[in-house]
């Protein structure tokens, strides 16, 4: 099979090549990001192979089954593509580096405990492409990276492991741009394709694969780390922007206004486009893009820095409200019931990484006081100091204090009258709490204007809060500060 690298047959040709079948292609990691990758890659090329460590994702990928929940049109997708024979699943990256003359990564880039890059698993990675690594080959590393990692790190490593010369295979940084939940959608069509390539080949080739993927345009940069540095900024803009917003909220309370509709306002004029304030950023990019950059590069970053600071604190606040409302109401801290409501670090996302529902139930915790959760995505505590309920179970708790930390939708359907009276910190301003005998707190309002819950009886109510018809409350939830995209 002849690679798409450094080949001089007209490019009408090596398009056919790679739209016939004749170009294996292997996508390293079949999780919520790779395997909707691995899935178009396959429905457009015919000839993708994926490789994950995981035997039961292997397996249930191998019977046209698809491991990834919540994205719309990925299982029938999936199904079809491994049964005409275009998608195939293994579990040795090896096997799949040796098939394929385009390689494909994108796996999971983290943070140490300390806060450092940690490129282990794309270093594997690499390690196992270099075993199949040929001549002609492209690598597209689309795992989010700290700049100069193809440059300084990706394109020597396959060079010394595979034993090939660095200009006889190419190496493009081509970010994946998908929210979960909607990732075939972003993938095809969404948004433009940002590619670009250690040398100006390996970039016609990032650009002819995926223009074949996606119905918008493709943005070819000058160099792979242009385009790295596109996908790490973009993730420090936002969490800049939500460290602003939650800035502002702290103002609520000095001027006396609701903070979300100042910036509602102020956003209604092009020249802004400020995000919402939220008890703190979650998920597996914004919290984390900051630090590629950070201690990488001797450049002066006290914005970025402090950011990360502001977005850190914010759980502390959220507890701070909490703990208002105790003294308002006289509860103790260490006598107290608390649940929260959502742990998933976005709404409809089963995912609880740096989540900030983590540091919120720890802080509470450590204050004694009983916490418990509840999620309607996420299956089981995962990394949340709190015993996981039904939501049936947790507001018959009567509990002192009630968080919505993540705003899901399901959370709407409750009937706050209901319940009997309690603390109520909503991080999203996403309910409705005007007529009811709770004390309610919202991130970005003056504490000041709160409702009459201390002087309510905690026994005057009915057994069950949780309606299943009810029509949303106003003000639905819409995500906040602590989403990501």
């Amino acid at each position: 099979m002849t690679g798409l690298y450094d080949d001089d047959r007209p490019q009408e040709t090596q398009r056919e090549a790679l739209v016939g079948g004749d170009v294996t292609v292997a996508v390293y990691g079949l999780g919520k990001m790779g395997l909707p990758v691995a899935a178009v890659l396959a429905d457009v090329t015919g000839a993708v192979v994926g490789a994950d460590v995981d035997p039961a994702v292997v397996d249930a990928i191998e019977r046209g089954e698809c491991p990834v929940s919540g994205e719309p049109g990925l299982p029938e997708l999936v199904e079809r593509v491994v049964a005409d024979g275009s998608l195939r699943a293994v579990t040795d990256p090896t096997e799949a580096a040796a098939a394929a003359a385009i390689h494909v990564v994108v796996v999971p880039t983290l943070l140490t405990e300390a806060d450092e890059p940690d490129l282990s698993i794309l270093e594997s990675v690499v390690g196992d492409v270099a075993a199949g690594l040929d001549a002609g080959d492209v690598v597209c590393v689309e795992s989010t990276v700290p700049p100069r990692t193809c440059a300084d790190a990706v394109v020597p490593q396959l060079a010394a492991r595979s034993g090939l010369s660095p200009d006889a295979f190419g190496v493009a940084f081509c970010p994946e741009r998908t929210l979960s939940g909607r990732a075939l959608t972003d993938i095809r069509e969404a948004y433009p394709k940002v590619v670009g390539g250690v040398d100006p080949e390996s970039t016609r080739v990032a650009a002819l694969l995926y223009d074949e993927v996606t119905e918008n345009e493709v943005i070819t940069l000058p160099d792979a780390t242009t385009a790295e540095a596109t996908k790490v900024f973009s993730g420090v803009y936002r969490d800049v922007n939500i460290a602003l917003a939650n800035e502002f909220a702290r103002y609520a309370d000095a001027l006396g206004i609701d903070v979300r509709e100042a910036i509602d306002a102020a956003n209604s004029q092009p020249h802004a486009k400020i995000l919402s304030p939220g008890p703190g950023v979650g998920g597996h990019c914004i919290p984390v893009y900051p630090h590629f950059l950070l201690g990488e590069f001797d450049a002066h970053s006290p914005l970025t820095r402090i950011a990360r600071i502001v977005n850190d604190s914010m759980p502390e606040f959220t507890v701070d409200l909490v703990r208002d409302g105790f003294d308002a109401t006289d509860t103790a801290p260490d006598a107290a019931t608390v649940l929260l409501l959502g742990t998933a670090y976005r709404p409809g996302v089963a995912e609880t990484r740096n989540s900030p529902a983590i540091p919120i139930a720890e802080r509470l915790r450590s204050l004694g006081a009983d916490v418990y959760s509840h999620d309607p995505v996420v299956d089981g505590p995962e990394r949340i100091a709190a015993e996981p309920v039904s939501l049936e179970r947790g507001l018959g708790l009567d509990p002192d204090a009630i968080v919505l930390v993540t705003p899901h939708e399901e959370y709407t359907a409750i009937d706050w009258e209901r319940l009997a009276p309690s603390v109520v910190v909503d991080c999203h301003d996403a309910l409705d709490l005007t007529d009811t005998r709770h004390r309610s707190y919202t991130i970005g309002s003056p504490r000041d204007a709160r409702g009459p819950a201390e002087s309510a009886s905690r026994a005057d109510h009915t057994e069950s809060a949780v309606e299943t018809d009810r029509e949303p409350l106003s003000g639905e939830a819409t995500g906040g500060g602590g989403t990501e995209r």
